[in-house]
């Protein structure tokens, strides 16, 4: 099930991202969007805020793996920054999601995870402040502009 953002800080900072991801996403023939990530043998499953999800697997599914996306972005609120933070992003890594775009909303700052492992991510560039420029690596070799969050 995937879903149109609403307009809040928080979405506009997704939608923000999203604009400048979608023209690469389209180039490696991919859509972007927000569902149900599930999280085989566990009670639960995320809904990140961006995920970025080759056509081919989007098509008709319900859920998707984490290891099914090429990014997943989380934005964090007060509500669940903690869980942004450390749960969702120790839970993408542990099911394969190769590239983690983390923008805490508190710390005003962009950290980019790669490199998944059972227990997280094993490469982070960042934080970087809000206002750096922002280097997504390949499949997207992509340079985001923070300034504008």
């Amino acid at each position: 099930m995937w879903r149109t953002p609403l307009r809040s800080d928080h979405e506009a900072v997704a939608d923000t991202l999203r604009e400048q991801i979608r023209a690469r996403a389209r180039g490696l023939g991919c859509v972007i969007g927000s569902g149900n990530l599930d999280l085989p043998g566990a009670a639960n499953w995320y809904i990140p805020d961006l995920a970025v999800v080759p056509a081919a697997a989007a098509k008709g599914a319900g859920t998707l793996l984490p290891a099914d996306t090429l990014l997943v972005v989380e934005v964090t609120s007060e509500s669940n920054g903690a869980t942004d933070r450390v749960v969702k992003r120790k839970r993408y890594a542990e099911y394969g999601a190769p590239l983690c775009l983390l923008v805490d909303r508190q710390e005003r700052s962009v950290t980019v995870y790669a490199e998944p492992g059972r227990l997280g991510y094993t490469r982070a560039d960042g934080p970087h402040p809000y206002g750096a420029t922002v280097h997504l690596p390949e499949p997207f070799d992509l340079d985001l502009d923070t300034s504008t969050l």
